[in-house]
């Protein structure tokens, strides 16, 4: 069965994509640990990071760097962009990238579960331009 995120990129249920190549993707989480949070997930499904090739890893944190630069940029005003990449939540190998202020933003157990959509959607258009302005 595919997971969740397979079904994401496939159109099978709705994201919202602040990028998409020929590797991976990324789009914003449904339960944000902070405002702007984004996953950077590749295309192919992957369970565990450490079984991904070294291009696909590269590729993934590039893009995730290029989020990571957006966050800032698009007014979301974090003292740091943290990554995480754990993999217990989905077995798909997937990114976390948050904009945060202190390590405590970094706890899933903080996550906001009833995020407002319209502000899911205004972010997602915030942090695109910005990642299209910077090619």
């Amino acid at each position: 069965m595919p997971s969740i995120f397979t079904r994401i990129i496939d159109g099978e249920i709705p994201g919202r994509f602040v990028w998409r190549d020929d590797v991976c993707v990324a789009f914003m989480d449904v339960r944000p640990l902070n405002p702007g949070h984004v996953l950077v997930v590749p295309i192919v499904e992957v369970d565990h990071w450490v079984d991904l090739d070294s291009e696909t890893i590269a590729h993934l944190m590039a893009v995730a760097h290029g989020v990571a630069a957006a966050q800032q940029a698009a007014g979301l005003a974090p003292d740091r962009v943290g990554l995480i990449v754990a993999g217990f939540e989905v077995p798909h190998v997937h990114v976390h990238v948050v904009p945060i202020s202190t390590m405590a933003d970094l706890d899933f157990a903080q996550a906001d579960t009833s995020p407002d959509p319209d502000d899911l959607d205004a972010i997602a258009a915030r942090l695109r331009e910005h990642i299209a302005q910077s090619g």
